[in-house]
């Protein structure tokens, strides 16, 4: 599995954008309990969940500052 790219989340609306930076830190939180019990196969999939919150948490930050300045 490649990493998303960030152009995928520039696409999403601001509803969206939320609901997905939930998800990812839902999937994070779910890792770290697999990880904590022993039953974590996969750990390259902390990388990828890490990667993909800190894309989603740039593009929204970037809109909050584009927000700003259009104000």
């Amino acid at each position: 599995m490649a990493l998303p790219k960030v152009e995928d989340a520039r696409k999403l609306n601001d509803e969206e954008l939320a609901e997905e930076i939930l998800a990812v830190k839902r999937e994070l939180f779910q890792l770290r309990l697999e990880q904590a019990t022993r039953r974590l196969e996969k750990p390259h999939l902390f990388k990828h969940a890490k990667h993909r919150l800190a894309q989603l948490l740039t593009v929204e930050r970037e809109r909050e500052i584009a927000a700003a300045k259009g104000e």
